[in-house]
């Protein structure tokens, strides 16, 4: 199998590592995370890049790419720990595309490409600990639509974006709607996350919705597998830019005169710090690969990837702090940042253990070997 880059994902790959390196500097993220967590303005400038419509059709208005170019661009984001949820934008992006009718597609679709319209993912509830088929916020028909009741915790950018990708019950069965923020019925209280990211808690009393399917679970486990996907892809560029960190600050940092980098044991660290980050890395490509696959097989996949980056995320996090010493969980220093990202991740879309109960419940005859 080829797994070298086309000339078009490296000049894809280039262009953004490029707007990250130049537009996107520690400071602006400070000042972006000091100011709420959240850039209206550089998500513009994503959306310039054409970032934001990555996974919508060309005849939608955006760039009709697929799975391979979403982990390269979130690799890059990842490296620079950009705040702004581009993840969501590929949620949105694929889903409405795949399940909407025509309709939605044409109000939608062209405005989220264009960053002028910000759809998030809202589908996290209090007892509902990461399993997709337990569900208490409830639909019903009005009219000749419908209306949504129930609340939605953690959801991206929730008191920003513009409208909300939504499951609810309807007829005893899990449906997806979009609601608009702007509705009669929705109300949101933001916050700060731990990466210095924003989230909301996002409350429906009978607010407007339009239907995007009736088989809504099949439609959010989709959704919910684009994002583990790009998670495990910026999680990949997260550490790897926390590696070039610590490495860097072992061939600075001096201890009895010389540089603590040519301590032996210090450097079996890193040794094994670089195995889990290209161990990780290989199942991030796997993910990417199976993104497309039939849904048991997709399921399965995302499930075996995102249990294995949360492996190496808290092994490659933890021992970076540990190599910093002290300074390596001071809010001054850039490393602490990344860790603190390794840490959200790591929890994002299902954490360790949910996974490996995942991969578990799927095991096969094979025992979870690959067939």
């Amino acid at each position: 199998m080829d797994f070298n880059f086309s000339d078009d994902q490296e000049q894809l790959r280039d262009a953004v590592r490029k707007w990250v390196d130049k537009g996107y500097d520690f400071a602006r993220r400070s000042a972006t995370e000091a100011a709420g967590g959240f850039s209206r303005d550089a998500w513009e400038e994503l959306a310039e890049l054409g970032l934001a419509g990555l996974y919508i059709p060309e005849d939608d208005g955006g760039m009709g790419m697929g799975p391979v170019e979403g982990m390269v661009v979130m690799e890059e984001l990842g490296r620079g720990i950009v705040l702004e949820p581009l993840a969501q934008a590929l949620i949105s992006g694929a889903v409405l595309s795949a399940h909407a009718d025509e309709a939605t597609k044409e109000n939608w679709l062209p405005r989220i490409a264009g960053g002028q319209a910000i759809v998030v993912l809202a589908y996290q509830e209090r007892k509902a600990r990461y399993r997709l088929d337990q569900c208490a916020a409830q639909a019903a028909a009005s009219g000749s639509g419908y209306t949504v009741t129930g609340e939605k915790s953690v959801v991206p950018v929730g008191d920003e974006a513009d409208a909300y990708i939504v499951p609810a019950q309807l007829d005893g069965k899990i449906a997806l709607f979009l609601v608009e923020r702007a509705a009669s019925g929705v109300e949101s209280r933001g916050y700060g996350l731990q990466d210095g990211s924003r989230g909301a808690e996002v409350v429906f009393d009978k607010a407007a919705a339009t239907l995007i399917t009736k088989d809504g679970l099949a439609a959010l486990e989709h959704a919910v597998d684009v994002g583990i996907a790009a998670t495990c892809a910026e999680a990949v560029g997260v550490m790897d830019k926390t590696m070039d960190i610590t490495v860097e600050y072992l061939n600075q940092r001096k201890q009895f005169g010389v540089t603590i980098g040519s301590f032996q044991a210090l450097r079996h660290r890193v040794a094994d710090m670089k195995m889990q980050l290209e161990l990780a890395r290989s199942m991030s490509y796997y993910a990417t690969l199976k993104l497309n696959a039939p849904t048991a097989e997709r399921r399965q996949a995302m499930a075996r990837a995102k249990y294995q980056l949360g492996v190496a995320m808290r092994f490659v996090g933890a021992n970076s702090v540990q190599l910093h010493g002290g300074i390596g969980v001071t809010d001054e220093y850039i490393g602490s940042h990344y860790f603190r990202k390794l840490t959200q991740m790591e929890m994002s879309f299902g954490d360790t253990m949910h996974h490996l109960g995942e991969v578990s419940a799927r095991m096969q005859d094979t025992a979870g070997v690959f067939a």
